[in-house]
């Protein structure tokens, strides 16, 4: 998030759920007001990751306990942001979570973990319980960090097969060095859209061929070979700024 010069940054607050006039915030979140020197009446903001935002003030701050105060004429709607999902490989974990914090940055709706053939021979993994649990705080970090107010719907672990019929149309990308450069399909995109990634080591050509015959199409962001989570940030953010 870019803070403009002249005002200090807001602090957000990730808060699901109803919302009273007075909101108590969780355990995290007092902790966080303690951590960032805040006190009462500091103004701060909430959201709750199904489109809802409001402002604020802190009141009854203390040492593990913190309530806001809405201001009611700042409560909105923020309208949701394009439908675009993506098949996130079963990799390496801190590029998970790279990817997973950057993507929730960019608006991404929808969040699939895949099991390539080649996830397997990687350790450690993100995948699991406890691992999806760091998936969720992550993102619900980079969503208070960037103000926004749509929290990516998260999935399990899926296997190729399944994963193949994600999404559908002409809104289904497979991100592929050998494809044509993701420019010269973007102007045809519509939503839904669906970005797949490959893992580490890249696809099997039998994966490859699994996706394109399902009616995915390749297209490529350039000649190097990226990391998955590179990739899948450029690929997000082209096709973001395409339909926003």
């Amino acid at each position: 998030m870019v803070e403009r010069a002249d005002r200090a940054p807001l602090a957000t607050f990730f808060v699901p759920g109803g919302w009273g006039g007075v909101v108590a915030l969780d355990d995290a979140a007092a902790h966080h007001v303690q951590v960032k020197r805040l006190v009462d009446g500091d103004p701060v903001r909430l959201t709750g990751g199904d489109g809802r935002r409001a402002r604020g003030v802190l009141a009854d701050v203390g040492k593990r306990r913190a309530s806001v105060m809405l201001d009611d004429a700042s409560a909105e709607v923020v309208p949701a942001p394009p439908a675009i999902a993506m098949l996130a490989p079963v990799g390496d974990r801190d590029r998970m979570l790279t990817l997973a914090e950057k993507a929730v940055e960019l608006g991404l709706s929808a969040w699939h973990p895949v099991l390539f053939a080649r996830s397997r021979s990687v350790s450690p993994r993100g995948e699991g319980d406890a691992f999806r649990e760091k998936v969720r705080l992550r993102m619900i970090s980079a969503l208070e960090q960037s103000g926004g107010a749509w929290l990516p719907t998260r999935h399990r672990e899926e296997s190729v097969v399944d994963a193949l019929g994600s999404g559908g149309g002409e809104g289904r990308i497979l991100l592929d060095v050998a494809g044509p450069p993701v420019s010269s399909i973007v102007s045809s995109l519509r939503e839904p859209c669906v970005i797949a990634i490959g893992p580490e080591g890249g696809l099997e050509p039998a994966e490859r061929r699994a996706f394109i015959d399902a009616g995915w199409r390749p297209a490529s962001i350039g000649a190097n070979v990226l990391r998955f989570e590179t990739a899948g940030i450029a690929a997000l953010a082209i096709v973001r700024a395409h339909l926003r």
